[in-house]
């Protein structure tokens, strides 16, 4: 991937020498190690494979210099080397220590992707709670806005695209529960939020065709004809529309959109 190569780019130009054996390691743990030396050192272990190793040092060279440049391209080289090792945790704190002490560096989007890949390959099921689903939202969408020209940008809005779906699917879940439930209140909110915020995933179509149908059960019938009209206009062929014409066709009604809507609103907006 991209992010293998810019490693590779912040290796070349400090590269002196390949490490010793553990000993070695073992006095360049010595407070006046200079930071070059520290530095060259880790860029050697990662060279040879030896992640854990490479990752210590970085970490060493980050605490005794945390203002030198040394500093700055170690954490570069830390988060590649946590996110490589399946440590995301550490990825993380690394991702946005940089982009906190850095913001306008250049390396700060490869640092946006590092964090938002590292939540993105926590996201759980769901079924569950979507709190990392929403932080891997947060840092793609950062990378997006503040470096629109970076490399990482196609696959950042990419995965943006996946997770959107994801974080729909969950309100939808929910929303479907409460109107089983009868709670349509709180099941309208639920479809609300998927049909302003997530608009271009998937699960538009089903929560126009759910809020017609808790619209209807809770007596708002324009509310419930808008959403049934919204979901034709835009999607003619659906199934779900099909259905949302015939659960008004039932009581005598017929899909119509009242542009003061909600509902019409959140679609003109787009």
């Amino acid at each position: 991937m991209k992010f293998f190569l810019r490693l590779a780019v912040l290796a070349a130009p400090l590269l002196l020498a390949a490490c010793g054996g553990k000993d070695d390691l073992d006095d360049l743990a010595l407070n006046d190690t200079p930071p070059e030396v520290l530095f060259n050192e880790g860029l050697a272990l990662r060279a040879q494979g030896k992640l854990r190793d490479s990752t210590e040092k970085f970490e060493e060279l980050d605490k005794l210099y945390p203002y030198s440049e040394y500093s700055k391209k170690s954490l570069v080289n830390l988060a590649y080397l946590n996110y490589t090792r399946g440590k995301y945790t550490e990825t993380i704190t690394a991702a946005k220590r940089f982009v906190t002490l850095y913001p306008g560096d250049g390396d700060s989007a490869y640092m946006l992707y590092l964090a938002g890949q590292s939540y993105f390959r926590q996201m759980p099921d769901i079924t569950r709670d979507q709190a990392v689903t929403r932080k891997a939202a947060g840092a793609f969408t950062e990378l997006v806005q503040r470096f629109p020209e970076s490399e990482y940008v196609p696959d950042a809005e990419q995965k943006l695209r996946i997770v959107k779906d994801q974080l729909a699917g969950k309100e939808m879940q929910v929303g479907r529960y409460y109107l089983e439930k009868r709670n349509y209140v709180a099941a309208i909110n639920r479809f609300k939020t998927v049909v302003v915020d997530f608009q271009t995933t998937r699960h538009v179509e089903e929560a126009l065709f759910r809020l017609t149908e808790a619209y209807y059960a809770l007596g708002v019938v324009n509310e419930a004809q808008t959403a049934a009209a919204v979901l034709g206009h835009n999607y003619p062929d659906s199934q779900w529309y099909k259905d949302a014409y015939s659960l008004l066709n039932k009581g005598g009604y017929q899909p119509s959109e009242d542009s003061g809507s909600w509902i019409s609103r959140a679609f003109k907006s787009i």
